[in-house]
């Protein structure tokens, strides 16, 4: 038996309950928490028979309970708690965790408004615990290479950083993520927009303001389907975003311009493809197809580097992608938890994001740029 005053004794592992098992519970929270070492998966609460029946499969010792107050009616027995619910529970769901005495992670958007996302901050400030949002784009393998492109230097002083989300989907899907109910906090500004907004401020600072064009194209949609945010941060780089499902030819996922050179990058990081394949990281069959390491992807894929030359006909050097790393998030969630330190990322973050979210919206709605007060 280990001695408890061993401070070099192996500590159990922290144990986390994970409210929902859709899309976001099943495909990114559960593989990646039982992927960390130092977590394990105790619960997972899906009203769904057979989400729960797939959870087990999944997750053998997992234990799984019909509503999230029966996870957090466990609340003694658990170390975190994580929300992959649908977008209208997150506020309610963090607030009853927190007061609860656990630390909490919740899937983007972390709140409809800046305020809600600043009152839960406050709120577990003031209880001493931790409260991140889960912005795994943040460790896509091109996000991390445009970081280390411009962190050293390589395209000179940044003038735009362009960043796309497109799909071709003429037919919308339902759900609650396309519903036009604004209680849903539904469509692609809150979806794909959260990633690109945050992506935008890690990079290159707060926003200054904020345009918008927003429309529902599809004929039966309800929620934005094809979305364009400009942010002009206060450093003076300008931001262009677009989210879409309604692009019949996808644009480059980055194109960043600078004063000495720029860097355009095709195709998606493959580690979405991967989890919902059902490959996992450092397990076997985790390689894919190519034999690559996890997050790893061909040369075909690289995106180039250069001045003057087209990337499509072959110009530039190519430049080769770092791995992507979506097991970092909750490995630096454990090691917060452990330690005492910050999480990956911060509810401060996230109010900031929506703030621009939110400045989005009501510059599309009134055909105006909207002015930050907070920048």
């Amino acid at each position: 038996m280990s001695d408890p005053r061993d401070a070099s004794a192996p500590r159990p592992p922290l144990r986390v309950g994970l409210i929902g098992y859709g899309l976001a519970g099943s495909v990114f929270h559960a593989p990646l928490i039982a992927a960390t070492d130092g977590l394990v998966l105790d619960t997972v609460s899906t009203a769904n028979p057979e989400r729960q029946a797939q959870a087990r499969a999944e997750h053998p010792q997992v234990r799984t309970v019909g509503t999230p107050e029966d996870v957090l009616s466990r609340a003694a027995d658990l170390d975190l708690i994580v929300l992959a619910s649908p977008n209208k529970t997150h506020v309610p769901l963090a607030d009853a965790a927190l007061r609860a005495g656990l630390p909490v992670v919740v899937d983007k958007p972390l709140a409809a408004t800046a305020a809600e996302a600043e009152r839960l901050a406050a709120l577990a400030d003031d209880r001493g615990l931790l409260l991140s949002v889960f912005q795994n784009r943040r460790w896509d393998n091109d996000f991390l290479t445009v970081r280390k492109l411009i962190e050293d230097g390589a395209l000179g002083d940044i003038q735009r950083f362009e960043s796309r989300f497109e799909r071709w989907r003429p037919q919308p899907k339902g759900g609650w993520r396309e519903s036009g109910d604004p209680a849903e906090i539904g469509g692609l500004l809150y979806d794909l927009g959260s990633h690109l907004a945050d992506q935008a401020l890690t990079l290159f600072g707060p926003a200054a303001s904020v345009y918008a064009e927003s429309d529902v194209r599809r004929p039966g949609a309800e929620a934005d389907d094809d979305t364009f945010i400009a942010i002009t941060h206060t450093n003076g780089v300008r931001s262009h975003l677009w989210v879409s499902a309604t692009t019949a030819q996808l644009g480059p996922r980055f194109r960043v311009l600078g004063s000495g050179a720029g860097y355009v990058k095709y195709g998606l990081d493959p580690q979405e493809a991967a989890l919902r394949a059902g490959l996992r990281p450092g397990a076997d069959g985790a390689d894919g197809a190519q034999g690559a390491a996890w997050g790893v992807e061909p040369e075909s894929c690289w995106g180039r580097l250069g001045s003057g030359e087209s990337p499509q006909t072959g110009g530039g050097k190519p430049v080769p992608t770092l791995p992507g790393d979506y097991p970092a998030y909750y490995a630096a969630i454990a090691d917060a938890l452990r330690e005492g330190g910050a999480p990956p990322v911060t509810a401060a973050e996230a109010a900031a994001a929506l703030r621009v979210l939110e400045a989005a919206k009501t510059s599309a709605a009134e055909g105006r740029v909207v002015t930050l007060r907070f920048a």
